[in-house]
């Protein structure tokens, strides 16, 4: 199943509310077949064909699950796994054509969640996706980010601000919790416009900008002087790491 990388797939569902994946793997055709046939079933899917190539799609968007191929030319999905283990805890699943127990156990230790040898059956991938999303739904349903005075509650939905909770729409905490997750990363405008736009109960004909006031307004101390959602001129936003 060899073949020459191209550029990168992307192919989106009807639903652009479901799990968004990332597959990452130097087969062309395994990346349109598996783009093709996880999207049949209910996925977003994007698709890289390098190490580098993941890590630039992981800079804008964010990804409820990622599938990393271990043999790539350059970077292998291993060292990758590892350096993205260091700042994100995004769900990883590995895929390899060794099946050897020394190989699952590296792919485990480097930070995957779970490990698939190919030739593997497309059912029992699709299978494993689920579980382990399953898995991570759950812990967030009693997820509650904190950040100094400021604490995000996933599963209520809810932001509070020393104990009282503050007024936002959907809309706007999905963007809140966005950023959160990513402190100290720069997100793009149009980064969170493709994240967010399908959040319902509200009708996007709004700026990004303006959402970001209207949570200013509501979890800064100083609305003109932003110590949470900071804005780097030219770039987009960010979420400070440091906060009291």
């Amino acid at each position: 199943m060899n073949a020459t990388p191209t550029a990168t797939l992307e192919r989106t569902v009807p639903n652009d509310t479901a799990p968004h994946l990332l597959v990452i793997d130097d087969d062309h055709r395994i990346r349109e077949l598996l783009a093709r046939y996880l999207g049949d079933h209910g996925f977003r899917v994007t698709t890289a064909a390098s190490a580098a190539d993941a890590r630039q799609r992981l800079t804008g968007l964010a990804f409820d699950l990622l599938v990393v191929d271990v043999t790539m030319p350059g970077e292998d999905g291993l060292s990758l796994v590892r350096g993205l283990r260091e700042t994100m805890e995004v769900p990883i699943l590995m895929l390899t054509a060794r099946s050897e127990a020394e190989a699952r156990i590296a792919g485990l230790e480097a930070g995957a969640d779970d490990y698939l040898a190919k030739p593997f059956e497309p059912r029992e991938l699709l299978a494993r996706l689920r579980a382990i999303l399953r898995r991570t739904r759950g812990d967030q349903a009693a997820e509650v980010l904190r950040f100094g005075r400021l604490e995000i509650d996933v599963g209520a939905r809810q932001v509070r601000l020393d104990g009282n909770a503050v007024s936002l729409t959907s809309h706007q905490f999905a963007l809140l919790l966005l950023l959160a997750r990513h402190p100290g990363r720069v997100m793009s405008r149009d980064a969170l416009m493709d994240q967010v736009k399908n959040e319902p109960l509200e009708a996007f004909d709004r700026s990004i900008d303006v959402h970001i006031s209207r949570i200013r307004a509501a979890i800064e101390d100083d609305a003109s002087k932003p110590r949470r959602v900071i804005t780097v001129r030219g770039a987009g936003y960010v979420f400070a790491k440091d906060q009291s």
